[in-house]
């Protein structure tokens, strides 16, 4: 066996974004770091779709960590200007309920477009944005291995040790599998539940294709039910029973290099067991025919890639973290795509975690406590993300309560970007990094807006749906009381119409951004008057 004679500080297993854009910032402040990987860049993955959270969470790591380049990726500009031309542009989420055999009603749609103050997303190429992340941590300092299949992991005391296949040896003080499910240290810890504590249940089958024609083509809706902008302007997603479908273009703007798109279906087994006599490609279009617009959009379109055909892929840990060791984001779990939640969670762990980490290794301390709100972070994150997730799975049967689960999520999104973006403007006012450190005293750790009154009716979304699927309440009867609380909510931004579920498609222009601060200044709730008062665009 040869051995490296170097220690690193710190060995970060799995160079996607989350593994790069930690190892930059560990070795922008000055610590020895190895990255590794089992394959190389450029490559394929999945992940593709960010938020407005996203954005902001990205902004302020590149702030708080001084690594400007993860600012790059925080807006479609950004990722244009510093990347390449191949990324598509994210304006919006667009939802479309579909039914076997029939037309999509304009009734059954719904619309989020991402606040201006929040930045203009991006769909990101991840061949391309995962390369440069690479690129970029190799040019702050990080050594690397690619091709690097990790065939041990010894855990001492007071040094963790990699070892590969081909007989080589990393020693660091602290070790981070950014990996996957794959990931070698949760196999090596049995970290794995079994059977996972996770309620959601969905199977996947997706690719890249060229030919995929515009959505808002092909829905046949009248002038008077089209949404502000266009459904293409963003991620589609095509809802039916149990299921949904993606759709994200790289290819929808002016001046668009890259031609594809990608396309995946979520299925749950238990309603769509999976047919081991047809391949994943051929499974996926027995979907698409179920559904005349779908079909119509995808009548051109032709894969580019292999399919990928999954079994159930909801996965979650015992533990994220443990001596000298932290299993991050979806090396712990997984849990569904449908809210792009997968890279905003990642930043949000990557911000608690980073300046723990680096304090422990200046102090030589790796002790439990000082992690601990990594791991309720984590494990909050999983928890949430599931029981949304699960609750939008059980609402696809009926157009009322999904409109329901649509707001909460919405305007959490909202108010939890605007929490995220205050604690990085104070931060910056003051040269003091004590309001983003407040961000890790959530009393709801992992929930995107963690304030008293939003966590209450998302817990009774959350039981009304697990009571329809149950069978104690009708969905008709759920979706009806849930709505009229949203109605009766005095804090459901009603500049933004969120309070409205008549009102299909939230706009939050500038105006009406502007607008949140005149109401939330009066507000009773101090807790809105803090968040929101200046909520006027913040660029």
């Amino acid at each position: 066996m040869t051995t490296d004679n170097a220690t690193y500080d710190v060995t970060i297993i799995g160079t996607g974004l989350s593994g790069t854009i930690l190892g930059s910032i560990l070795a922008r402040h000055g610590f020895r770091v190895m990255l590794l990987d089992g394959t190389q860049h450029p490559r394929f993955a999945v992940g593709e779709s960010t938020i407005g959270q996203t954005l902001s969470v990205m902004r302020l790591i590149a702030t708080r960590y001084d690594v400007p380049e993860i600012a790059n990726l925080a807006s479609l500009d950004g990722v244009l200007t510093n990347i390449s031309s191949g990324h598509g542009r994210k304006s919006n989420f667009g939802f479309a309920f579909h039914h076997d055999g029939q037309e999509p009603d304009p009734r059954e749609t719904n619309m989020f477009r991402i606040p201006t103050g929040m930045g203009q997303a991006a769909h990101y190429f991840r061949q391309d944005t995962d390369a440069y992340m690479f690129h970029t941590a190799i040019r702050y300092g990080c050594d690397a291995r690619q091709n690097y299949r990790v065939e041990k992991i010894d855990l001492a005391e007071d040094e963790v040790t990699v070892t590969g296949a081909d007989g080589s040896a990393y020693r660091s003080r602290y070790l981070v599998d950014a990996s996957g499910f794959r990931s070698p240290l949760a196999q090596r810890l049995d970290l794995r539940e079994t059977p996972s504590r996770l309620k959601h249940h969905a199977r996947s089958i997706f690719t890249h294709m060229i030919g995929v024609e515009p959505a808002d083509d092909h829905l046949g809706f009248g002038p008077q039910d089209q949404p502000p902008v266009p459904f293409n302007d963003g991620t589609m997603h095509q809802i039916f029973d149990r299921g949904w479908m993606w759709i994200i273009p790289f290819n929808n703007r002016e001046g668009a290099t890259n031609p594809l798109c990608s396309v995946g279906i979520q299925l749950d087994p238990r309603r769509y067991p999976a047919r081991p006599e047809l391949s994943p490609e051929q499974e996926f279009w027995t979907h698409v025919d179920r559904f005349p617009a779908v079909k119509r959009q995808l009548a051109n379109a032709r894969s580019v890639r292999e399919w990928v055909g999954t079994d159930r892929m909801q996965y979650s840990s015992a533990r994220t973290t443990g001596h000298r060791w932290c299993l991050m984001s979806h090396a712990g779990g997984f849990i569904d795509p449908l809210f792009s939640r997968g890279l905003s969670n990642t930043c949000e762990v990557i911000n608690t975690l980073a300046w723990r980490l680096m304090e422990a290794l200046r102090d030589d301390d790796f002790s439990a406590e000082r992690f601990a709100p990594v791991e309720r972070l984590e494990q909050g994150l999983l928890d949430y993300n599931d029981q949304l997730v699960n609750s939008a799975f059980i609402a696809f049967g009926n157009y009322d309560l999904w409109n329901a689960v649509f707001r909460i999520w919405a305007a959490g999104s909202v108010l939890g970007g605007k929490h995220v973006l205050n604690a990085m403007i104070a931060a910056q006012r003051t040269g003091d990094d004590e309001p983003c450190r407040r961000l890790d005293d959530s009393p709801y750790p992992g929930l995107w807006c963690p304030i008293d009154f939003y966590a209450e009716l998302f817990d009774e979304v959350v039981a009304a749906c697990a009571a329809v699927d149950a069978g104690t309440e009708p969905a008709q009867r759920a979706g009806d009381r849930i709505n009229e609380k949203i109605r009766a909510a005095d804090w459901m931004l009603p500049p933004l119409e969120f309070n409205r579920p008549e009102v299909r498609y939230i706009d939050p222009t500038p105006d009406r951004m502007g607008a949140i601060g005149a109401w939330a200044a009066g507000h009773p709730r101090r807790a809105i008057r803090e968040l929101l008062a200046d909520a006027a665009p913040t660029h």
